[in-house]
This record gives structure tokens, sequence and C-alpha cells, in this order.
């Protein structure tokens, strides 16, 4: 002990420990519930992307094919539909959802579901984008909640560097969603 300061044996008093231990449950209670958040957000966005992901990869219960484009309008194109081999499933008009616009006359494969009704309510003729782009496409719900996560994953967890992980793989899924639509 340096000359000049005196000795005290006496530690911490209750009062301060107590404070301490607070502080120490705080940080705590935060960080369980930063945590309980973004596994929510993530949680939710694979919820949202299954039925897509299933529709656009599933071999069974759909019937597959191409429809050519004939004309877009917001959200949505429609034309004519021409199942894989050419069988019965033929229909004059089908809907997708098209976030982009696609030209006159361009082929999209496609699937379409039983039960799934159209848009307007027709006869069920509401398709599904299938291939890459429509995996991509269905995989937009997570891409939304990885970004959405990140800053909780940052600031609230402190996990500086999972977050710009997540947040990126969020962004580089839009893009190639985007990008191949």
């Amino acid at each position: 002990m340096p000359p000049g300061f005196p000795s005290t044996s006496a530690g911490r008093g209750p009062a301060r420990r107590a404070g301490e231990s607070a502080y120490g449950l705080l940080l705590l209670a935060r960080a369980a519930l930063m945590g309980v958040v973004a596994a929510v957000l993530v949680m939710a966005g694979v919820w949202g992307s299954l039925d897509g992901t299933r529709q656009a990869v599933a071999e069974r219960g759909a019937v597959r094919g191409t429809m050519t484009v004939a004309e877009c309008d917001g959200w949505t194109c429609t034309g004519p539909f021409a199942p894989e081999g050419g069988g019965e499933g033929a229909r004059a008009e089908v809907a997708v959802e098209a976030p982009v616009s696609y030209e006159a006359g361009e082929r999209l494969p496609v699937a379409l579901w039983p039960g799934r009704e159209g848009s307007d309510g027709s006869d069920g003729a509401e398709a599904v984008r299938t291939g890459t782009a429509g995996v991509f496409y269905a995989w937009l719900p997570l891409a939304g909640a990885l970004v959405l996560a990140s800053p909780v994953i940052g600031g609230g967890l402190g996990m500086r560097r999972t977050a710009w992980g997540a947040g990126l793989l969020g962004v580089a899924l839009m893009g190639a969603a985007f990008a191949l639509l």
C-alpha cells in the first residue's frame, strides 16, 4: 500500500452489492428479450417462406407447365397455361404474382395448385412461379426478416459481426430474387 493511504478492510456495503446485482439482472433481461425478439423475427420469416417454397419445389400435387405472358398490370401477370408434355390441364388464362413486369410473349415456368383460388375469384387458376426464380421469390419473407433482425442482433445483443452477416445475407437474397425474376 502506498504511504499516505489508510488501509481499510471493509468491503462493499449491502446496498452497493444489491445495486450491482440488480444492474446485472437488467442486463441479462435485456439480452434475453433481444434474443427472443430476434428469434421471433427470423422464425416468422421462415414460417412465411415455407408455403411458397414448398409450392415452388414440390413435384406432387401440382400441374407443372409454362405460362405465356399476355398482359401485366400492377403485381399480376395473366396468360394461357400449357402443361408439361401437352397433357390435360391447359387453361385459357391463369394469373401469376409478378413484382416485376414481363414482356408479352415471355414464357414463365409455373405450377397450378389444386384448391387455390384465382385473385379474381375464378376457378382456381392462380399459378405459382417455379424453378430457381420461384424459390428465391418464395424466400423474400426470410430475407426481410433477416434484414429486420440485424439491428436487434447488433444493437440489442452486441453481436455486430453476426448482425452484419444476417443483414447482408438478407440483402443478397432480395437482390438474387429480383435479379432472377
